[in-house]
């Protein structure tokens, strides 16, 4: 093979690489887009997923909450109507039985107030270790993304650069051919 032909085989490597390269650089852009419309996507589902199961959790306590709170009045209204009608009759004979069970109310109401303290911490405690294990879940679906999209960025990256290399070792053949 003569120099010159050597010469035209290469400037048609050169074209076709030439003629290719766009395309393969406006598909590796097409593709990184795509992985960033994709990992938006993800990152505005999970938001959405972690904003419904707050509110759920929400909701959830403020029912546990209310019927609590009704469940109190309840039993304080039937304690005060009991009471009352125990006081209409035995007023005199019992005041000394009343200040005990009055002291007694009290620390049954005190116990209860703790009990409640105690559940609502524990509850809160609970929901702090969810929210930890969530965001803890959510950094590392994001660096694992993050470490993907990298990879795909520096292999496009090094191709492109071989590309280039290869241009700029046929362009400096072809210098010295001429």
């Amino acid at each position: 093979m003569t120099t010159e032909e050597r010469l035209y085989k290469l400037e048609g490597i050169v074209e076709g690489v030439m003629a290719t390269l766009p395309e393969r650089v406006t598909a590796l852009e097409t593709r990184m887009d795509l992985l960033r419309q994709e990992i938006k996507a993800e990152l505005v589902a999970l938001r959405q997923e972690f904003k419904d199961d707050m509110a759920v959790l929400r909701q959830e306590l403020k029912g546990d909450m209310a019927a609590l709170e009704g469940r109190l009045k309840e039993e304080m209204a039937t304690l005060r109507q009991e009471l009352k009608g125990d006081m209409a009759s035995l007023r005199q004979e019992f005041k000394g039985d009343m200040a005990s069970l009055r002291q007694e109310f009290k620390g049954d109401m005190a116990s209860l107030r703790q009990e409640l303290k105690a559940e609502m911490g524990a509850l809160e405690g609970r929901l702090g270790e969810q929210m930890a294990s969530l965001r803890q879940e959510l950094k590392g679906d994001m660096a694992s993304l993050r470490q993907e999209l990298k990879g795909d960025i520096n292999t496009a990256l090094n191709r492109l650069m071989l590309y280039f290399s290869a241009l700029a070792v046929i362009l400096a053949l072809l210098t010295l051919w001429r």
